[in-house]
């Protein structure tokens, strides 16, 4: 699994001109699912994101995780980020997940990150989606399990 994480001072996805997902102070997820994902994988990537200490502490130091900070999650699904880019000029998703496995793990995620007391804001798994925000910094990691 694959998680860019983007610290912003706010975000938000639209579908069809309508807002469906916004969040001020936190991190922007796009999350992307490969084929020998699974639920142990999910919980891995999940933990790391809510735990991954890249907000300033009181001495502007990257010290605290997104609970600490008070941010929240706007969680967005993002197959393209499984793309093999490795030949060539166009991209290979033979490493993507299937879209049902794709979204059992992105609506798994969203509800793990909600078990632990986050609050996730989300995209619409399959949809085309418009995303904005503000990255705070900027901040932008990449992570992987």
């Amino acid at each position: 699994m694959i998680a860019l994480i983007q610290r912003v001072t706010q975000a938000k996805v639209d579908v069809d001109g309508i807002t469906i997902g916004a969040i001020d102070k936190g991190l922007l997820v796009l999350l992307g699912v490969e084929r020998d994902d699974d639920l142990a994988k999910m919980e891995k990537l999940a933990t790391k994101v809510m735990s991954y200490r890249i907000f300033s502490d009181e001495n502007g130091k990257m010290n605290l995780n997104l609970q600490q900070a008070g941010g929240s999650l706007l969680v967005v699904s993002q197959f393209t980020l499984a793309a093999d880019t490795g030949r060539g000029l166009r991209p290979s998703f033979s490493g993507a997940g299937t879209p049902d496995q794709a979204n059992t793990l992105y609506e798994a995620f969203i509800a793990f990150c909600q078990s632990k007391g986050v609050t996730t804001q989300t995209g619409e798994f399959g949809a085309d989606m418009q995303v904005s925000l503000v990255n705070d910094g900027p901040v932008t990691f990449n992570l992987q399990v």
